[in-house]
């Protein structure tokens, strides 16, 4: 009936949104913290080494002589691949006598008005806020070149405050675990590390832009893949609200099948059931 179909249009047009929100919020976060192992590895007053390297679009400073040592990223224009711009500023924070090569060694990271705009709508998202940054097993990754088999970092926050582009602001939780390994030009393997409202795996939990409380979990670990610019190329989560759930598999092609790294445009799939038993879908790109 009609107000059937207005519920499962309702759902569809929230769901489709809330996803591409999700999506963005995760993959920005993950390239920040990229490009956060930059600047942590070539510092010896933070690594302990020191290795020269650059980040696109942005500038690093450094203040090691406080009682907080701290890194300073300042975004100013489109990142290598042209896939977004970025503006605004991420610190990191250190206490004087910890190295970020120690095991169990934690860093504030701390986004100040990081805007992002994607090149491909112009659409955007700010993210303010903070997290901790948390090296469970020891090393760099540079030590994985010399024969460990992998690094293994945690991310946790209880306040990143996400700004939408219809002047929308939510507050999210965070809890995920990146393991780098070198498998495939270098892989990062992302998996939930939390469990929210009894769902295992949960990686973000909060309210979306729609004042919907939902619980996002990896179903199938994240993979960023260094021979495809580090961008994510196959995974899987769930998006839990109150009234539905969805699935959204990574690593498509506009017609939803899996592709290898492609030229251009990674797609998503979006699949959830109606209150009828109908099974909907629908893609885009990410």
């Amino acid at each position: 009936d009609s107000k059937e179909e207005d519920n499962n249009k309702t759902q569809e047009t929230q769901l489709s949104v809330h996803a591409d929100d999700q999506t963005r919020v995760s993959n920005e976060m993950d390239d920040v913290t990229n490009d956060l192992n930059v600047p942590l590895e070539q510092n010896s007053s933070f690594s302990g080494k020191i290795e020269g390297d650059t980040i696109c679009g942005a500038s690093i400073s450094y203040d090691t002589l406080s009682s907080v040592r701290k890194i300073t990223i300042t975004y100013k224009g489109t990142d290598c691949g042209g896939f977004r711009s970025r503006t605004g500023s991420v610190v990191l924070s250190m206490p004087v006598g910890m190295r970020w090569k120690d095991v169990g060694a934690e860093i504030t990271v701390t986004y100040q008005n990081l805007k992002i705009t994607r090149s491909s709508d112009s659409k955007s998202i700010t993210i303010n806020g903070s997290h901790i940054l948390k090296n469970v097993n020891g090393g760099l990754l540079r030590d994985l070149l010399t024969g460990r088999p992998n690094i293994t970092h945690t991310i946790s926050s209880s306040n990143m405050s996400i700004t939408f582009d219809d002047g929308s602001q939510r507050q999210w939780q965070v809890a995920r675990k990146r393991v780098y390994t070198l498998a495939g030009g270098g892989t990062i393997t992302i998996t939930g590390n939390h469990e929210e409202g009894g769902v295992n795996g949960s990686a973000e939990w909060g309210t979306d832009r729609f004042g919907q409380t939902f619980i996002t979990s990896i179903t199938q670990p994240l993979v960023i893949s260094g021979s495809c610019q580090f961008r994510l190329v196959s995974g899987e989560v769930k998006h839990s609200r109150a009234a539905t759930s969805a699935t959204v598999t990574f690593g498509l092609d506009k017609d939803g099948k899996p592709v290898s790294c492609p030229s251009g445009t990674y797609y998503f799939k979006l699949s959830w059931t109606g209150p009828a038993g109908n099974t909907y879908t629908y893609i885009a790109p990410y």
